[in-house]
């Protein structure tokens, strides 16, 4: 009989831990949203530069290459 608390508690740590890592996954995903074209268009401005769009494609496609 011991062996269906331990499975009953497996469960419900596994369940529990699942919507708590999801949680947490959503909550840095919105805080640290990815990058985008947006973002780096705005790092170029920033950086006192007008980019095209060959470069953001550029920079978007060497970032994509590293994750």
């Amino acid at each position: 009989m011991e062996w269906v608390w331990f499975l009953v508690g497996v469960l419900v740590g596994g369940v529990a831990g699942f919507f708590i890592t999801r949680y947490f996954f959503e909550k840095q995903i919105k805080e640290n949203p990815p990058v985008n074209e947006k973002m780096i268009r705005a790092m170029f401005l920033q950086m006192g530069r007008k980019p095209s769009e060959k470069q953001i494609r550029q920079v978007m496609n060497s970032m994509n290459q590293h994750k």
